[in-house]
């Protein structure tokens, strides 16, 4: 079994599996500066993340999200630091589309 271990091993990982474009936030969507393609929070979903903890320097926290959209037929990632060194705007859209996601749930009975 092939563990990755560290932030390039995963970006590497993803890369050759399609996810190609290196994502930036710009207020509240994504952008690719390779063609300029904005997307907005209604236009992707987050395949899957990778959270990194750093063993001895709260430096090396970090979360990788894998990101697609169909409607622009693109795959890429957003990298994130953790804790203290976290992106708020990135914090604030990802858990905005957590909540999107999540199911409403009702009164128990």
């Amino acid at each position: 079994m092939n563990t990755m271990t560290t932030v390039t091993e995963v970006l590497n990982h993803l890369k050759q599996t399609g996810y190609t474009v290196d994502f930036n936030i710009n207020d509240n969507h994504l952008v690719c500066h390779d063609n300029s393609i904005q997307i907005h929070p209604d236009e992707f979903v987050i395949d899957k993340h990778y959270r990194f903890e750093g063993a001895t320097d709260p430096g090396d926290e970090a979360i990788i999200y894998a990101i697609s959209s169909t409607k622009h037929n693109i795959k890429g990632t957003l990298v994130n630091g953790y804790g203290i060194y976290s992106d708020p705007k990135i914090d604030e859209m990802i858990k905005s589309l957590t909540e999107k996601a999540s199911p409403l749930k009702g009164p128990s009975i």
